[in-house]
């Protein structure tokens, strides 16, 4: 089953600092090179993406950032999304808000691990969470019709 989310730049760097493969941000970033998960993203995330990724202290290297963007880019949905008037804890994170308020017909997630940043929401999930969202799916598109989902299969390598 596909699902729709903008992804937390937190979770990116999760994953990617991440040396082992069962940690749900390694699973979630994989889901999203798989095509599982569709990134929604504006320009301002992918911005942001860019900024945090290449600081030196995390010491990614520019093709591995690069390989990500593009990955983003090429199979997520660009959207520009309406300002808001809602007030967060942490403003910097509204451009992950106002995509996924954009994106509700979509029934999209903002995958964070900073919950607490956002409102209640019952889109505002943990990569976890999301991760149990798509297992369910999955399990209930098995029940309802015996035919199991496909996914193509991706390995991202980082060094």
């Amino acid at each position: 089953m596909i699902c729709y989310a903008v992804i937390d730049t937190n979770v990116l760097v999760s994953a990617l600092l991440s040396n082992r493969d069962d940690t749900a941000t390694v699973q979630v970033l994989g889901k999203v090179i798989s095509g599982e998960i569709i990134p929604v993203y504006s320009n301002v995330i992918t911005k942001e993406y860019r900024e945090v990724l290449s600081r030196k202290k995390f010491g990614f290297s520019g093709e591995t950032i690069e390989y990500l963007l593009s990955a983003v880019e090429k199979y997520g949905m660009l959207v520009k999304p309406i300002p808001s008037s809602i007030m967060l804890s942490d403003m910097k994170n509204m451009p992950f808000y106002e995509v996924v308020l954009e994106k509700q017909d979509n029934e999209a997630y903002l995958v964070t691990g900073n919950t607490k940043h956002f409102p209640k929401k019952p889109f505002v999930v943990t990569p976890r969470e999301v991760l149990d969202i798509l297992n369910n799916k999955d399990k209930e598109l098995l029940k309802n019709t015996g035919v199991e989902p496909e996914y193509k299969v991706i390995i991202l390598y980082t060094y």
